[in-house]
């Protein structure tokens, strides 16, 4: 499928040195792989369970994505190449996601203009580590 990605040799190079090397129990499956998995899901869109079985079993590369995540792996690596690039002491990456039903927009007693709760209370808006991870990788592309 032409429309994978693929870490090239360049950008494994770069991120190689930043992973987890303390492997215990079962070998763990080629990392290029399910790292290049990670990112197709997260550029393209698709559902983990979509992801393309190129990159190995849709399971594996979503446990991983969520395993270094509680790990810090991803923010890691997103400062050890913000402080390669020389970009400023303190980053931020904003983002926001609510789902709402089809039908939400609509229903019995017609449209009423009103705030969401968390939007009333002044909530702040909190950061995905896939959003951090895309920013990331956008630097590849």
């Amino acid at each position: 499928m032409s429309n994978l990605f693929w870490l090239n040799d360049d950008q494994w190079q770069k991120i190689a040195p930043h992973l987890p090397q303390d492997v215990r129990g079962k070998e763990r499956v080629d990392d290029r792989r399910v790292i290049s998995g990670i990112v197709h899901v997260l550029r393209s869109g698709c559902r983990w369970c979509d992801c393309p079985k190129e990159y190995g079993p849709a399971k594996t590369v979503y446990n991983r994505f969520v395993r270094w995540a509680k790990r810090g792996v991803w923010e890691r690596l997103f400062h050890a190449f913000a402080d390669s690039a020389g970009v400023a002491e303190m980053l931020m990456i904003d983002s926001t996601h609510v789902k709402a039903h089809r039908s939400a927009s609509g229903g019995k007693g017609g449209s009423k203009s009103r705030l969401s709760a968390g939007h009333a209370a002044g909530a702040i808006r909190r950061y995905t580590h896939s959003q951090m991870i895309k920013a990331v990788f956008a630097a590849f592309s």
